[in-house]
């Protein structure tokens, strides 16, 4: 979106900078992250922290200044939250702010933002506050408790997160049969397995992957070191597991690719112009490869990067295997994180299910 001047809400001597509060947003993201964080990190937390300073400096017509008192983080919630009143859904941000503040490019669209985005705000809010050492608003209990309200109202509205389709076994088949011998359809035959056979990779992950971390094994195998992911930003510990095999007809693929594309070095997956082999793919490239391909094969749904992720946790439910194995693919390092989509795919396998069943075959 292109950016506009924001429309004059505050008094224009009382107006901050556009260019000085871009300067300290990302001074508060230096304090925050580590030199090693992810550049999508790095993104949510400076689009954040430009929303709060926009958003603070519109409706109180004043500086964004830290620390922000807890009933400004209060009103934001209220701001941006939907709830249910005699007159239908509502929320309390002025129309004239919300136009400013798409006008200026802090804001996508009007309207109210998802919840998750808010949280997600507010979390930000509160990780500067603790790194400055500052009282911290977002902690206050009537803070937590607003928002764990709004949680619940959200639940009993019928809000779901959107949550893109996985990718199982089936999928993945439908998927690949869009892809030709051509040195497009290897590629992005290659990007499918991997991302699925590695143990479900995020696009980003899929984007860094590097040859100096891809060994091979044999004839038909290869191993994948993951140095770096959203999770292990520090690199591996003592509680990951690294090496991720990449076997059998993902193994074949990967070679495919390798040999057609004569990469020895760098980037492992990377842009094409016709038959010229360009630098690497980006994340939103990734993601856009597996939504063309599933354009292609016709499949139903919302498909996206993270489709191979969720695929692979689920399509480990179907065919039973431990969840530990499941987690040292995926460097899941919450089990509540992963249990979802797992239980998702074992759900017929329980065998709590076939009690009736049990009884008729006994009878």
């Amino acid at each position: 979106m292109k950016r506009s001047k924001l429309i004059a809400v505050a008094p224009p001597d009382q107006a901050l900078v556009p260019d000085r509060l871009a300067a300290e947003a990302f001074e508060a993201v230096r304090d925050i992250l580590a030199e090693a964080a992810s550049a999508n990190t790095t993104r949510s937390y400076a689009t954040a922290l430009r929303y709060w300073a926009a958003w603070f400096s519109a409706r109180y017509s004043r500086p964004f200044v830290l620390p922000m008192p807890e009933a400004a983080v209060v009103q934001f919630i209220v701001d941006h939250v939907q709830r249910r009143t005699r007159q239908g859904i509502a929320h309390d941000l002025p129309a004239t702010i919300d136009a400013a503040l798409v006008a200026s490019g802090a804001k996508n669209a009007l309207g109210p933002l998802k919840l998750s985005t808010i949280v997600h705000r507010i979390a930000v809010l509160s990780r500067v506050h603790g790194a400055k050492r500052l009282a911290n608003p977002c902690e206050q209990p009537g803070v937590r408790h607003l928002l764990s309200r709004a949680r619940r109202a959200s639940v009993k509205r019928g809000e779901r997160p959107a949550k893109k389709t996985a990718i199982t076994r089936a999928e993945l088949e439908a998927l690949l049969t869009s892809c030709d011998d051509s040195l497009e359809g290897l590629r992005d035959r290659a990007l499918l397995l991997f991302g699925f056979a590695s143990g479900g990779r995020r696009r980003s992950e899929i984007a860094l992957a590097d040859m100096a971390s891809l060994s091979r094994v044999g004839s038909n195998a290869f191993i994948f070191r993951l140095e770096h992911s959203k999770t292990q930003q520090a690199g591996p510990t003592s509680e990951s597991a690294p090496d991720k095999p990449i076997l059998d007809i993902a193994a074949e693929a990967l070679d495919a690719w390798l040999t057609a594309s004569a990469i020895s070095e760098g980037a492992i997956f990377r842009r094409l112009w016709k038959n010229r082999i360009g630098d690497a793919l980006s994340p939103a490239a990734v993601g856009a490869i597996v939504q063309r391909r599933a354009r292609l094969a016709g499949a139903k749904g919302d498909f996206g990067g993270h489709s191979l992720r969720s695929g692979f946790v689920t399509e480990a439910g179907r065919q039973g295997v431990p969840l530990p194995s499941v987690m040292a693919m995926t460097d899941h390092r919450s089990v509540a994180t992963v249990v979802g989509y797992f239980q998702s795919g074992s759900a017929l396998l329980n065998h709590a299910a076939s009690l009736l069943s049990l009884e008729k075959k006994e009878a």
